[in-house]
């Protein structure tokens, strides 16, 4: 509300060319017809090319120049046998030339106003109007001082002359700009804002009839008019009221929006701060740009907001903030209708066109239609309200580049606001992705059979999240970092035990079965050390869900069958939560099957066909998938690509006869 214009809206929508869609209007009180910026523009660059400085004389300089030239006489002729008369007679025919030169003063080539006629000269208080060729430049002394000494037949004495006046005469004149300015601008208040006045009652466009450009100018005047009238002392917090409804109006709906659709999003305040500072920002940078130039309004960025909301949520969040802060940017800016037209339809694109932003050539495209977008359409509104091209305004083509141009620099808002809020995009997964990572490396050093299996879970999940939609980019990495707890114990789990020595063995059950549980708890305290996101750090606590320690459950069963008593099974359940996602359902489901199938001794289709079912059949039935947003049709797709990335593991092909 801060930023919103100070003033009512006008109740009436018009456009040049289009049709007036109101009844017969008439003016409501009397007003004047306002000329363009065009125009008063106009009226003033005709004042300045007509303008008339003001120079100040200084006198000084004139007695101080006499008075050097008349001693500089007497050394010069000195030497030579002259008399006093004769020496009298140069110092008179000098003070002749000082006179001549001085008398309308001599202007500095740097001084010197460009174009212009004539000037005022302020001497001795007075301003005298006086032609720029009345006044000598320095260029012009040495042939002030040639025609005199031939005036008075002295040119044989002219080189003595014009280097005694060289080294001497100086400028007297020097530019008074406080004055000028003062001047101008007295002219510029006698510019005439108005081009006449409309009476109230008089018609002002009947219904049906086409706005015209005189139509135009007088609707503008009128609308600028009733605005600022709206804005008095009385009726001021009836508009403040009415733009605070319609506002919250739109926040309303967001609220309303995040709360049915998303509701992770909606309990995050984190989340829903960084949702409304965009907003708050988006709106701040028009409503400034407005202000300054409203032909400028298309340069600010409006899509780097879907842009960066798609990254950081998903495209239809990203969509439905982009509309509702279009509506509200609609109070601000000229021709909403048009704005608002042309901003939904680049939104519409951006969230159609960009994916995988992480990829440069993408975000290049995405921009590329953006641009052609806002191109296209200013091309087709120019059409409706001028009937051609004629007088189409090239200028505006290049503030659609711009605006392209400062889209890109999305990336760099992305890392920003990455670090401000702690929220993760593509971009950092992918670097993190990267398996020379300090982490990562860490990893494949310490247990370089949990290393390897991340990466075979990896592979599996980034499959099966690609066949059903999922973020793949996000399973991958979830499916690297989720094993990170082992590195404490290495050789507790059977992937990295290179002899047939199983430390296991030399402890109970519970105890083994404490190890293998703590590597999730563990996993979270590397995590958080090294700084790794949230939503990494989600598939590291999920990824076992509340599933049990089945092995080291059933030993101890066993063992306490001999000795007597019950086993708790909660000593061999795993913490939890149970996967709340479709990624974190996929990875649990990948690292389930894959880990699994090292046991398997002679792999066949319908072995693995039968493995694989078992093992996720085990999981739906134990509720591990009930808070995952994830169907039974995509678990099923998830087990196609499974068994079939398996059989591609195991290499299960036609024996050749030896």
């Amino acid at each position: 509300m801060f930023f919103f214009p100070r003033g009512g809206k006008f109740k009436y929508e018009f456009q040049k060319g289009k049709p007036w869609q109101y009844d017969n209007f008439y003016a409501p009180f009397d007003f004047s017809i306002n000329k363009g910026e065009a125009e008063i523009n106009s009226e003033k660059e005709k004042i300045r090319a007509g303008r008339v400085d003001y120079y100040d004389y200084d006198t000084k300089v004139a007695k101080e120049v006499d008075s050097i030239i008349q001693i500089e006489i007497t050394q010069i002729f000195d030497d030579v046998d002259f008399s006093d008369l004769q020496i009298r007679q140069f110092q008179q025919v000098a003070k002749e030339m000082v006179e001549e030169l001085y008398n309308n003063g001599i202007l500095s080539k740097v001084g010197r106003p460009s174009n212009r006629n004539s000037l005022y000269l302020l001497k001795n208080n007075e301003a005298k109007k006086l032609r720029i060729n009345n006044i000598y430049k320095l260029s012009d002394v040495s042939l002030v001082v040639e025609n005199t000494l031939a005036k008075k037949k002295l040119t044989k004495f002219e080189p003595e002359f014009q280097q005694l006046f060289f080294n001497a005469i100086k400028p007297n004149l020097s530019f008074n700009e406080d004055l000028s300015n003062k001047e101008l601008e007295a002219e510029f208040s006698k510019i005439s804002y108005s081009l006449g006045n409309i009476d109230e009652g008089k018609l002002i466009i009947a219904k049906g009839e086409v706005v015209e450009e005189e139509d135009l100018r007088v609707l503008e005047s009128l609308k600028s008019e009733y605005e600022s009238k709206l804005w008095g002392k009385n009726n001021q917090y009836y508009v403040l009221i009415g733009y605070t409804i319609l506002v919250a109006m739109v926040l309303t709906m967001l609220f309303l929006f995040l709360k049915k659709y998303r509701l992770e999003v909606f309990q995050d305040n984190t989340k829903i701060t960084f949702i409304v500072v965009n907003i708050l920002l988006m709106v701040f940078a028009t409503t400034i740009i407005v202000k300054y130039n409203e032909g400028l309004v298309f340069v600010v960025p409006l899509c780097i907001l879907p842009l960066i909301l798609k990254t950081f949520f998903d495209a239809r969040l990203g969509l439905f903030v982009h509309v509702l802060t279009v509506l509200i940017l609609g109070f601000v800016v000229p021709n909403s209708f048009e704005y608002i037209f042309l901003q939904t339809l680049a939104g519409i694109v951006t969230i159609l066109s960009v994916s995988e932003l992480y990829k440069r050539a993408n975000l290049f495209i995405s921009v590329g239609q953006i641009t052609l977008i806002y191109i296209v359409g200013y091309f087709a509104f120019h059409m409706i309200h001028e009937g051609n091209i004629d007088n189409i305004q090239w200028m505006a083509f290049g503030f659609f580049l711009l605006n392209g141009m400062i889209t890109l620099f999305v990336q760099p808002l992305i890392y920003v606001f990455e670090k401000i809020f702690g929220l993760v995009s593509d971009v950092s997964l992918l670097e993190m992705s990267d398996t020379n990572s300090k982490l990562l490396k860490e990893l494949s050093n310490r247990a370089p059979g949990t290393f390897h299996h991340s990466l075979q879970v990896a592979n599996l999940a980034e499959a099966a999240a690609n066949e059903i939609g999922a973020n793949a980019m996000l399973v991958r990495v979830g499916a690297l970092y989720h094993d990170i707890g082992k590195m404490n114990n290495p050789t507790y789990f059977t992937e990295n035990q290179i002899t047939n020595v199983n430390p296991h063995d030399d402890l109970d059950p519970l105890e083994s079965g404490k190890i293998i549980i703590d590597h999730v708890i563990q996993g979270i305290e590397i995590a958080r050390k090294n700084n790794v996101p949230d939503r990494v750090i989600d598939f590291i606590r999920t990824h076992h869900g509340t599933s049990m320690v089945y092995y080291f459950y059933k030993k101890q069963k066993a063992l306490q069958e001999e000795i007597g008593g019950e086993v708790n099974e909660e000593d061999f359940r795993y913490p939890g939560p149970a996967p709340f996602s479709r990624e974190t359902a996929i990875l649990m489901m990948a690292d389930s099957v894959e880990a699994a199938s090292k046991s398997l001794k002679n792999p066949s289709f319908l072995v693995i066909n039968d493995f694989v079912e078992k093992i996720v059949n085990g999981q739906i039935a134990e509720n591990q998938f009930l808070n995952a947003n994830i169907t039974f049709k995509e678990i099923e797709t998830i087990k196609k690509v499974l068994k079939q990335k398996l059989i591609n593991i195991y290499h299960l092909r036609v024996e050749y006869p030896e």
